[in-house]
């Protein structure tokens, strides 16, 4: 992995902050990352939801943003759930992410569904501006324990 990987440990919360790489090998190390620290702490939140949210702000870092400086993943755990920030160097908002798009994507393209997943499957998403570029996020809230696979 490129990077720290920082890890604050209390009670109430947990996180751990990465830089990765500014390429598609970014993508499974981030999904990585967020499966481990789930897992590592019993987290409660949907962990298959939040590789497949992750991947998807990864993946748009890596293919909407020009140049190669690295790319910052954080994943904070909290009692009400997680959220994961993804931070790259380019200021401009990411497309649809926090309004709904006219019509249907269409079937046949392979790209142009991950901020309507993004969207979809998380409590809450947004950006905001962060450092010289952005920070975009989504939340997950903790999955109630009769509904989490055993």
């Amino acid at each position: 992995m490129n990077g720290h990987a920082l890890q604050d440990r209390s009670s109430a919360s947990a996180s751990w902050r990465i830089a990765l790489p500014h390429t598609v090998a970014a993508v499974p190390v981030a999904r990585a990352l967020v499966r481990t620290a789930l897992a590592e702490l019993e987290h409660a939140a949907d962990s298959d939801t939040a590789e497949l949210l992750t991947a998807e702000l990864v993946a748009n870092a890596v293919e909407h943003t020009a140049g190669d400086g690295p790319i910052e993943l954080v994943v904070e755990l909290l009692p009400s759930g997680c959220q994961v920030e993804v931070h790259d160097p380019d200021p401009a908002p990411p497309g649809d992410l926090t309004r709904p798009t006219k019509g249907e994507p269409d079937p046949w393209q392979e790209h142009g569904r991950g901020l309507l997943l993004i969207r979809t499957l998380s409590s809450s998403c947004g950006h905001r501006p962060a450092g010289s570029g952005k920070a975009v996020w989504f939340r997950l809230p903790v999955v109630p324990a009769q509904r989490r696979p055993s």
